[in-house]
């Protein structure tokens, strides 16, 4: 299939999918007589792959870094699950973080819906007291 027709089925834009093959976010496309690419399922699956880890907030480097060592072959496995491994790891702190700010929110509104706004927000730390000390 053409650019548009993959750039369609996997909701981004033919410029997005130039970028991702010219970084190296995916392998090379084939490409027909006159150059044009001709994605097959396996480049869509690639998109799909770098769009979750990128919509989960990995960096396009690890991300390269990932799609070059695949290409170099089963030599590389174990480099890729360790990069793997440790995007994971940095992925878990960063849900912990969200999960510890999705409670606190989750009180906030509590305390509208009870009615208790101004206590909860009269028990929070003078920070102008802080300040003043610096």
């Amino acid at each position: 299939m053409n650019i548009s027709e993959a750039a369609r089925i996997m909701g981004v834009t033919p410029v997005t999918l130039r970028y991702y093959e010219r970084v190296g976010l995916i392998p090379p496309v084939t490409r027909k007589n006159g150059g044009v690419r001709d994605f097959q399922r396996e480049d869509l699956n690639w998109i799909e792959f770098i769009k979750c880890m990128r919509s989960s907030g990995l960096s396009v480097e690890s991300l390269i870094e990932y799609t070059s060592l695949y290409q170099q072959g089963d030599a590389t496995l174990g480099e890729r699950k360790r990069l793997l491994e440790e995007e994971r790891k940095q992925l878990a702190a960063k849900y912990e973080e969200i999960g510890a700010t999705l409670k606190r929110l989750d009180s906030k509104i509590e305390d509208y819906e009870n009615g208790t706004l101004q206590e909860a927000e009269d028990r929070l730390p003078d920070w102008t007291a802080i300040d003043a000390m610096d």
